[in-house]
């Protein structure tokens, strides 16, 4: 990415804002001697504008950048006090609040790695991935006790009170970049077993930055709600684009639906950062067009899973063209976004990649195939991950990586179809159940919707139908079977039809397919 792009990129954004020099000097000088991971960013954050509210918490208020630098610097003083250095790892166990990005930007500027864990996995899950990962300690809210009971004895346990009360008392250090700064570990989504971790490189200049903000309209200062998971990779972006950007970032610890678009007037944010199921509850909330005129919204960006056929627009149409897709993964981060306009001309696309991004649509052997030809997506960026920390790797082709997906190309947009593991072959026939999913989506009954491959003696496997339906919707499972037998090949049609209150999901909203498979293995 040449400079004269990164230059008017920034202009754009409002980055290069004059203030005032000696703010300007040390900002530049934070960046040079940290680098551009979190120790380095909140560095030129707090340098460039230190009374700039950071964090707006629920629970303790507003924080600005002086402050959050301040006391994250007393994180890592308890955290050294406790023995814990460079090449060290811990795991943090933590919803949306202040305490948590101080823990990751603490452990970061003494180069402690940190072990972002999934709130929702259970006891014995997290156990397991914690002996895996290798930590030391593990670094919880209050209320998470009860995930941490099954570790093992010599891994340390701290709880936010605790941990709150050492960093009160401790004395701000002073600190030194470590030669090699703290790496953030992400874990993939699970929903098909125990989840890997996946380090995040640390940007080597405004490269990333630059490519998402010249397609995600975000600008220096901004307000933004972050109700996607920290813990998850898009919730663990939008706190670094924050920071970089020198925004106010206001979380709430739990996503509900209600209290969020509450949020949307109370705080007046310029932006959103949400995984796609948490719009659709809110979607699902009474109408409110005239809300819009309340609402200061200038984005909302998503990221995590697909949407349902056509539920952009819907969205769209309510909350105005503020929507914008990024398609990507733990491991590829970014692959497209989809602008409103992109989402306006076809409801269904990824989008084009971003700047500084390549996709490849490949066949089996690895050669790239014509527009329109559905093949598997390999996609290379600056943040492309290394490998798991266990070692194991993804698929490289020409030093682009697999995103795991099948998609193609058409008349300049990207669209992914599936997985390229979730192709179900019926009969000898392939299917990818997102093609009857986003079909039955649009029925005014359903809420949701996840169609799986399961076994069968016959045919090898078969196709199954789960649906939540909406509150006071009535559906039969020959109204089922009869709308995907109207609208797609017959062995599209689902053998089975299984109606529940809800779909099982993790907490980043993704449907959990192999809890649904079990009820017929």
């Amino acid at each position: 990415m040449n400079l004269l792009t990164v230059g008017k990129t920034m202009a754009k954004r409002g980055m290069l804002a004059p203030g005032p020099p000696h703010q300007q000097v040390a900002q530049l000088v934070a960046l040079r001697r940290w680098g551009f991971g979190l120790a380095g960013e909140l560095r030129q954050a707090a340098n460039r504008s230190p009374k700039a509210v950071a964090v707006i918490d629920e629970r303790r208020g507003s924080i600005t950048y002086a402050e959050l630098l301040e006391r994250s610097e007393r994180v890592a003083a308890v955290l050294q006090d406790r023995g814990y250095g460079e090449g060290d790892r811990i795991a943090l166990l933590a919803r949306n609040h202040v305490g948590a990005i101080e823990v990751m930007c603490g452990a970061a500027a003494i180069g402690v790695d940190v072990v972002l864990g999934n709130t929702g996995l259970g006891p014995a899950q997290l156990a397991e991935v914690m002996r895996q990962q290798e930590v030391a300690a593990v670094i919880h809210d209050d209320e998470l006790a009860e995930a941490v009971s099954a570790l093992p004895v010599e891994v340390e346990r701290m709880g936010e009170s605790e941990l709150s009360a050492l960093v009160e008392s401790a004395a701000r250090p002073e600190l030194a970049p470590p030669a090699r700064g703290g790496r953030t570990i992400i874990l993939t989504s699970g929903t098909t077993g125990t989840p890997k971790g996946a380090a995040r490189k640390t940007p080597g200049g405004f490269g990333p930055l630059i490519s998402i903000i010249d397609r995600i309209p975000l600008r220096a200062g901004d307000r933004i709600l972050i109700s996607a998971p920290l813990f998850h990779t898009w919730g663990y972006a939008a706190m670094q684009l924050s920071i970089a950007i020198r925004a106010t970032m206001v979380l709430q610890r739990r996503f509900r639906a209600e209290e969020a678009r509450r949020a949307l007037e109370e705080h007046q944010p310029d932006a959103m950062f949400a995984v796609p199921v948490m719009l659709q509850r809110m979607m699902e909330l009474p109408s409110d067009p005239q809300a819009r005129t309340r609402r200061a919204l200038r984005v909302v960006a998503t990221s995590g899973s697909p949407y349902p056929s056509g539920f952009t627009t819907g969205f769209m149409d309510e909350f105005g063209d503020v929507l914008y897709n990024l398609y990507g993964s733990t491991e590829a981060s970014w692959v497209c976004i989809a602008t409103p306009q992109d989402l306006r001309r076809d409801p269904d696309t990824a989008g084009t990649p971003p700047l500084g991004t390549v996709v490849k649509i490949v066949d089996g052997d690895g050669r790239e195939l014509p527009s329109g030809q559905t093949g598997r997506i390999f996609c290379g960026n600056e943040l492309v991950f290394d490998g798991y920390t266990n070692g194991q790797g993804k698929e490289f082709l020409d030093g682009l990586v697999s995103t795991g997906d099948m998609g193609y190309e058409r008349d300049g947009l990207y669209f992914v179809v599936g997985r390229d593991d979730d192709m179900v072959i019926v009969g000898g026939e392939n299917v990818y159940p997102i093609e009857v999913e986003s079909l039955l989506a649009q029925h005014p009954a359903v809420r949701e919707v996840s169609v799986v491959g399961v076994p069968d003696p016959d045919l090898g496997q078969r196709l199954a139908a789960f649906i939540a339906l909406m509150p006071g919707e009535e559906l039969t499972a020959e109204e089922v079977t009869q709308m995907v037998r109207a609208e797609r090949a017959r062995h599209c049609v689902p053998r089975e039809v299984v109606f529940l209150d809800e779909l099982p999901r993790n907490a980043t909203g993704k449907v959990l397919g192999r809890e649904l498979r079990q009820q017929f293995s």
